[in-house]
């Protein structure tokens, strides 16, 4: 994203960074800490920072995102199109609310790139506003283009050759942006509760297969 989108929608703001914490240990179990792991728009590297792997990559147009980056984590400045890593160098490719502002052309351009990038039954792991319960308040985002929702976003990886492993169509709330106290112990015990109030997000895991269908 550009840095007028940072201004307005997605400023920083460092409390975020404990939300992120108790994601980040939720999603572990998924991600081996000795594995190689690419973030596509990073943002403010709240996720890429805290989760444990071998190698790590933050992608983002934006230059400024590279600040935000821990010691051990490379930025790559790229777009979608062209990703600077060799084929088959990455275990796992993360995103968070990234997909719906692509174009159809761009999608498919970054799913034929993920699976060169990625490893045999490497994972991608994807973290996305749920259209079927966020349908009032999708599009107030100006550079949402795309929706899914937990049925065509899992339709979507398999035509493009993943197997599903793990989804849940209710996984977070819609936005950070509220009166809610931003805490890691919250958020812990909400990610623990059998169904999440006010979840609007959706989280889908999936494998990369052999062969492409």
């Amino acid at each position: 994203m550009d840095k007028n989108y940072f201004a307005t929608r997605f400023r920083f703001d460092p409390a975020r960074r404990a939300v992120w914490r108790a994601i980040t240990e939720y999603l572990q179990g998924w991600i081996d800490p000795r594995s190689s792991i690419l973030e596509l728009g990073a943002g403010y590297c709240d996720f890429i920072n805290q989760i444990s792997a071998g190698e790590k990559y933050a992608l983002d147009m934006n230059r400024d995102v590279a600040e935000f980056c821990a010691p051990n984590v490379k930025f790559l400045h790229s777009g979608v199109e062209q990703i600077a890593l060799p084929a088959e160098s990455v275990d796992t490719v993360f995103a968070s609310n990234f997909f719906e502002h692509l174009t159809d052309q761009q999608l498919y351009s970054l799913s034929y790139n993920l699976r060169v990038l990625l490893k045999p039954r490497g994972k991608l792991i994807l973290v996305q506003p749920n259209i079927y319960y966020a349908f009032r308040e999708y599009w107030d985002d100006y550079t949402h283009i795309k929706a899914f929702s937990h049925i065509s976003l899992a339709n979507f990886v398999q035509s493009q050759g993943y197997t599903v492993l793990h989804a849940e169509k209710r996984f977070l709330p819609f936005s950070m942006k509220s009166s809610l106290p931003k805490s890691y112990r919250l958020t812990k015990l909400y990610l623990q509760l059998p169904w999440r109030p006010f979840a609007k997000q959706m989280l889908l895991i999936a494998e990369k297969t052999d062969v492409q269908r």
